[in-house]
């Protein structure tokens, strides 16, 4: 079942996200209550999981940026796209992709950006077959502290 995250599921979605790239699950502190409830509290913020048998096993992040441009049209961006190792190629992640989808067309974005670390073959080839393109835009990084 893909839907959207309850708010009761952060526990859930950090042990997934050790699947991504965490070393381990970030400490239960008042700074991270706080950004809980802001990404919770925020309607253009849409984390989307994918549930099987009780189990959050992929999720995406899809968020919804209001734009002076493209006829005062927003965008969606995407990111932390993830799957637990167990359950990957069974199209869990795909399924996430497309209700991130769904919900930038309702929200009438022109467009979804997201962006991967990943040069492997397998993970390119999987956001192509999303309906990303790599060739349109460039995309420049800058790390901070």
């Amino acid at each position: 079942m893909v839907r959207e995250i309850k708010r009761e599921e952060l526990d859930k979605l950090l042990l997934l996200y050790t699947h991504l790239h965490e070393d381990g699950v970030p400490e239960e502190n008042e700074h991270l209550r706080q950004v809980w409830d802001r990404i919770c509290s925020d309607e253009d913020h849409h984390i989307i999981v994918c549930e099987i048998d009780g189990e959050i096993v992929s999720s995406v992040v899809c968020v919804v940026i209001p734009n002076l441009t493209r006829n005062v049209r927003p965008y969606a961006f995407v990111e932390n796209v993830v799957t637990h190792s167990a359950h990957r190629g069974k199209g869990y992640a795909t399924a996430c992709l497309d209700y991130a989808r769904d919900i930038a067309v309702k929200e009438n974005c022109y467009k979804m950006m997201l962006l991967t670390g990943s040069k492997k073959e397998s993970t390119l080839h999987f956001y192509e077959n999303a309906g990303y393109n790599s060739s349109d835009k460039t995309a420049f990084i800058q790390w901070l502290g």
